[in-house]
């Protein structure tokens, strides 16, 4: 089994506390990660997250939704190296290739699932604010569920779904096979303290 990893991050600021729309300037709260290695949910607090790093590095493949747009460049101001040079599947990027838009993934878990995540994201800033660090691990754990279903969804039937914008279901085919034959280069750029 290829050793695929889901994540996803949460932060402790919004884009109305930066003043404009750059994650780079957005500061990590929480990582959830899904390893399928170990069949295993880890989370990471900020000042874990050199912990996090040897997951991420030592993957065949990173998974999330909207990695690139956002969660990578976030963690990039954390991370020594460039997170975007790890082998990604990124599902919003393939599923916008085919359907020629951006979804949020609520739209393409309620789709193909019937089900979605359990709020949004200014959400899981007021639980970093209010210290309530249990529901903040929750709520970035389901998803990184939902991501992980919807992965697996995707990647099974070779389609997801979701509703149009006049509410029609719609099936739009994606290819989220690991390729056969091609060895996913591992990348070490952190130092094993």
């Amino acid at each position: 089994m290829p050793n695929e990893v889901v994540f996803d991050i949460e932060t402790s600021n919004s884009f109305a506390d930066v003043g404009k729309y750059d994650p780079s300037l957005l500061k990590v709260s929480m990582v959830c990660l899904y390893s399928y290695a170990e069949d295993r949910y880890h989370s990471f607090l900020e000042s874990e997250l050199s912990r996090l790093w040897p997951f991420l590095e030592r993957a065949d493949r990173v998974i999330g939704y909207n990695l690139f747009g956002f969660d990578y460049k976030v963690l990039n101001s954390y991370y020594p190296g460039d997170l975007t040079k790890l082998p990604t599947l990124d599902l919003m990027v393939e599923i916008e290739k085919t359907v020629g838009r951006r979804l949020k993934l609520d739209d393409v878990a309620h789709g193909s699932l019937g089900t979605g995540k359990s709020g949004n994201g200014l959400m899981a800033i007021e639980y970093f604010r209010r210290g309530e660090i249990d529901r903040l691990r929750d709520y970035c754990m389901q998803d990184v569920k939902v991501t992980k279903e919807v992965y697996e969804f995707g990647r099974t039937g070779g389609f997801v779904r979701f509703l149009d914008r006049m509410g029609r279901p719609v099936e739009a085919r994606v290819d989220f096979l690991l390729k056969e034959g091609v060895e996913p280069t591992p990348v070490s750029m952190t130092l094993p303290f």
